[in-house]
């Protein structure tokens, strides 16, 4: 929708072959796959999203003389919303910000979606920083129209050295500087890398720590899942902080990822788990409450386990990551209750490698082995045949490790956390050579499975 609806867009003022041969292109397949839905994805702010692009797009179908070469397109022909899907939450966002009411944080992130409204909208407040919930096309929003620029300066400076930094191209959050580090010092320490403590390191992760938890990014709110994973990151560090600011995301399911969540996320729920886990391990003295979210934890990320033994999680588009996610939390809770959850996730992972020894939910991936390695050393050891299984697996790795890969991750796009797929890569190295070498030549041989 996205890239249909800005073709159509330039091609409004440079109609070029080229241009409406794609959005021609982009139609068709949107025409196809709205009437196809049945059911609506689980990802960041698509009950917005989506209904606005859909406007957008029909608003320049809509003008016959405005898109010249698609007029077929033109008579009666107009997208509809996906079965499931209305337009009333982003009516309700569009009518607080006319009215000049003060727009919830979590939803300036997507800004962007309500068009003109978003220009210097009062209920808008921008910190210090000028970034508009950590997003440059939210800010750009803002920002935009006359004199804007010029009457906050912080935000074009914002602006500017996001393009300039790429290219001219802007990601869909930046900077997210707590998730990157908090998610590479936790990957890298639980897989028994050492991490420097440098004071810098710690600053960055305590900066915005506050009674609430700490944000992916400025200009967002407190979410559980960085905080959780920062809480655990500062304590492999020797530096732990208090974890009283989880227990506000606290919710009759489990742990929400920020209060009004619609949905359950199993990562935060896992990475919650891995903070309580370590907090009880590593404290003397601790209140009875943890252990018991903790035993409440490892039964709900039971609970929602598919029947072949994975997970699937809305932040990620891989099973690959909720699952391996889930099962090191259930590894480190080391609750019996666990223990056939755990076998069903590596049995998973082991029927599921391909023929090159990778795995990944489409084709195989650096990143998606990297995160089957860690579930078949954490639960799979004693499967039959597992020692070839991680074999082949590792042989992969060593000779696909510097490729790239593509966006997994969900946000209001698609993207790829360079640092935190690259800190996943070199964990699944690491363990997987640890293995190798305590358990020698006999578990890498077997070949039974």
């Amino acid at each position: 929708m996205s890239a249909t609806e800005a073709l159509l867009t330039v091609a409004r003022t440079a109609p070029q072959e080229d241009l409406l041969a794609a959005a021609d292109r982009g139609l068709q397949a949107l025409t196809g796959w709205l009437a196809a839905v049945r059911t609506i994805p689980d990802t960041p702010a698509i009950d917005l999203i989506v209904p606005a692009l859909i406007e957008s797009i029909n608003a320049h179908l809509s003008q016959p003389k405005a898109v010249p070469g698609l007029r077929q397109w033109h008579a009666g022909s107009l997208l509809g919303l996906p079965a499931g899907m209305d337009g009333k939450r982003l009516a309700a966002v569009r009518g607080l910000l006319a009215s000049g009411g003060r727009v919830p944080q979590k939803l300036l992130h997507a800004l962007e979606v309500v068009g003109d409204l978003a220009r210097q909208a009062p209920g808008v407040q921008p910190p210090p920083s000028g970034i508009v919930g950590a997003s440059p096309a939210a800010t750009a929003a803002w920002l935009g129209g006359p004199g804007g620029a010029a009457k906050h300066p912080a935000s074009r400076a914002y602006l500017e050295s996001v393009v300039t930094r790429h290219g001219s191209l802007a990601p869909c959050a930046t900077p997210i500087t707590a998730f990157e580090r908090s998610w590479v010092v936790s990957t890298l320490t639980r897989a028994g890398l050492r991490v420097p403590a440098s004071p810098e390191l710690v600053r960055s992760l305590t900066a915005d720590l506050t009674a609430d938890g700490t944000p992916t990014g400025p200009g967002l709110p407190a979410d559980a899942d960085t905080t959780s994973v920062t809480l655990y990151a500062l304590t492999a560090l020797g530096a732990p902080a208090d974890l009283e600011c989880l227990w506000r995301y606290e919710t009759p399911q489990g742990f929400c990822t920020w209060p009004g969540e619609d949905g359950f996320s199993l990562t935060t729920n896992a990475h919650v788990l891995d903070a309580f886990t370590q907090h009880v391990a590593t404290r003397s003295n601790t209140a009875t409450r943890y252990p018991v979210a903790v035993r409440r934890l490892v039964d709900a990320l039971q609970a929602h386990q598919h029947a072949d033994g994975s997970w699937q999680d809305r932040w990620h588009s891989s099973p690959y990551y909720a699952t391996m996610c889930c099962t090191l939390a259930l590894a480190d809770a080391a609750e019996p209750s666990a223990a056939s959850a755990l076998v069903r996730a590596a049995r998973w992972v082991a029927a599921s490698q391909r023929v090159d020894g990778s795995w990944g939910r489409w084709g195989g991936t650096v990143e998606e082995t990297a995160y089957a390695i860690q579930v078949l050393v954490a639960a799979g050891r004693n499967l039959p045949g597992a020692g070839a299984v991680l074999s082949r697996g590792r042989a992969y790795l060593e000779k696909h490790s510097e490729e790239a890969g593509p966006a997994l991750w969900h946000d209001k796009d698609l993207y790829r956390p360079t640092m935190i797929a690259r800190a996943a890569v070199l964990a699944a190295r690491h363990v997987a050579e640890r293995v190798s070498t305590a358990h020698g030549r006999q578990y890498l041989s077997d070949s039974r499975m």
